[in-house]
């Protein structure tokens, strides 16, 4: 099963990465990028384990846990610099000024929106994956 980890970019500029779905334990980490955060909360899920024996530790510990990492749309764009917000509104059709409302915690995006966003970035991402260079 996979366990969903959800990254967002807190006021603070620290980013914060946080289990949704784990059962029997909270599991989150901070740092000042996305890495360092994963990182902490890779120590702070080692400390979880550390403290169970492995009599009373809880089942879903003792799998093999498989993240799939989520980001809201401010952290993505804050994360992945090199994307240009608004070039990349430009070549997908969004309004610029509202994709970098976005980009700076301003406004939020409605699911729909958001899904259209996820399904350009993915475009772009396979355009990439095809590139060959010379």
């Amino acid at each position: 099963m996979k366990r969903i980890i959800v990254i967002i970019e807190g006021g603070d500029r620290l980013y914060s990465a946080y289990a949704t779905n784990l059962e029997s334990v909270s599991l989150n980490g901070q740092g000042h990028s996305v890495s360092e955060a994963k990182k902490d909360m890779m120590i702070a899920l080692d400390e979880v384990k550390e403290y169970f024996t492995q009599e009373n530790m809880p089942q879903e510990l003792k799998e093999e846990l498989d993240f799939e990492y989520r980001y809201d749309i401010q952290s993505l764009f804050n994360s992945f610099k090199m994307i240009n917000v608004s070039e990349f509104a430009r070549a997908n059709g969004f309004n610029e000024s509202l994709l970098r409302q976005y980009k700076n915690g301003l406004a939020f995006a409605s699911e729909k929106q958001t899904k259209k966003i996820e399904e350009a970035l993915h475009q772009l991402g396979q355009s990439l994956i095809e590139v060959k260079l010379i």
